[in-house]
């Protein structure tokens, strides 16, 4: 299980719209990372979903009525306004971003969103005219000038069967939303370049040199810099990854284009991670045709590619240079000297034999070796946490 938000309390209100049944989706979510997850249901939302299912996924009870008690002492809407670190509605219907607009407190989830002091995330869903209408507008202009946080619906074919926008937003959006509104905002005005994936070096049309890597380590840590405020750039080889949502994505395929990608941008960044898996060599030759096959064996003459990192740590100015170090053997000297030679500022550093730290694993067990410093091996931890891991002790070298 991952635990980027453990210990965080997170209060989810469902109000009473179709996209209700979603909410379930978006508690799996928050309790999977951690979160502890406290939900309020209107009396509509009843009506689409039913409190046991989130009650089961949450491991708390459902608040349904304004006059529930959590224990002797606990008046129910104030317990959970003070417990919260971040307060959800999704979905919020019109009527109930109008009731907080206006200070409604007429059942248990408006009472909730007037006392708590906590952030707040609406999600609104509705039918595409009651979205465009100059009241619902306005709501959430006045609500966004309060400092609510807003995510936009979706377009696309409404429940009612109209088009347009008022479909609830990607659950997944919603979930990185929040687990950004819950994380400590330590990189904001850090501008940072990320490299992830493989490359490929072509032969012909149909052949490549490549290597196993899924990008994975790359796109979590371009993830957690964006959640923790950082302004980001990834500059991505090949991966079957979609993204993280609010970073500047660039595609490339070879190393040159790599190289040709982190030139245009390193000039901006104050923050450097190299963690793609730059392939060394490229053919010398690449073929217009595919080479077909022939009798006896084949030789294959290749050629230097340009060592991006180097070639950064020889301009490296003030910025913080960060690399990774893939090893099946001697992986500490192998690191240190890749730390000394390119002038890093940080390494880190896995053996890619060991269960549970090679490629397109999930997990990774890695040593952070810095200049002048012990060596400092983590345990084998998600991807996630690992890059949260990892910006915890970049941090330390901005600062």
């Amino acid at each position: 299980m991952d635990t980027i938000l453990a210990g965080r309390t997170v209060v989810l209100g469902i109000s009473g719209g179709i996209a209700a049944y979603k909410a379930a989706e978006l508690v799996r979510l928050l309790v999977r990372a951690g979160a502890g997850v406290h939900c309020i249901m209107t009396a509509a939302a009843r009506e689409f979903i039913g409190p046991l299912t989130l009650q089961t996924l949450t491991k708390n009870p459902v608040a349904t009525s304004l006059f529930d008690l959590w224990d002797e002492q606990e008046i129910g809407h104030i317990s959970l306004a003070e417990r919260a670190d971040l307060c959800i509605i999704a979905p919020a219907t019109a009527n109930c971003i109008g009731k907080i607009t206006l200070g409604i407190a007429d059942d248990m989830l408006a009472t909730v969103a007037m006392a708590t002091r906590a952030p707040m995330l609406i999600a609104p869903a509705m039918n595409v005219n009651m979205w465009n209408s100059p009241a619902v507008q306005e709501n959430i202009r006045i609500l966004r000038g309060r400092g609510v946080h807003i995510i936009d619906p979706e377009s696309g074919e409404l429940a009612c069967g109209t088009e347009g926008t008022g479909r609830l937003a990607d659950i997944t959006a919603i979930f990185e939303r929040a687990a950004a509104l819950l994380q400590v905002q330590d990189y904001r005005g850090v501008k940072a370049l990320v490299t992830a994936g493989p490359t490929r070096e072509f032969l012909d049309p149909a052949r490549f040199l490549s290597n196993p890597s899924s990008g994975k380590m790359g796109y979590c840590l371009a993830r957690a810099l964006q959640w923790r405020g950082a302004d980001v750039t990834l500059v991505s080889g090949p991966v079957a990854l979609q993204p993280p949502r609010g970073v500047r994505h660039i595609a490339v395929t070879s190393a040159r284009d790599m190289e040709a990608a982190v030139k245009e941008h390193a000039g901006q960044a104050r923050l450097i991670i190299k963690s793609a898996a730059v392939a060394d060599y490229r053919p010398r030759e690449q073929l217009r045709q595919k080479q077909k096959k022939q009798g006896g064996a084949l030789t294959l003459e290749l050629e230097r590619n340009p060592d991006i990192l180097a070639d950064l740590g020889a301009r490296k100015g003030d910025r913080v240079l960060v690399g990774f170090a893939a090893e099946t053997e001697n992986m500490l000297k192998h690191a240190q000297d890749k730390l000394r030679a390119k002038k890093l500022d940080m390494i880190i550093a896995n053996d890619v034999s060991s269960p549970g730290a090679g490629f397109a694993c999930d997990t990774n067990q890695v040593c952070i070796l810095t200049p002048g410093a012990e060596p400092e091996h983590l345990p084998c931890m998600s991807k996630d946490l690992l890059a949260h891991a990892i910006l915890d002790r970049i941090q330390r070298l901005l600062s």
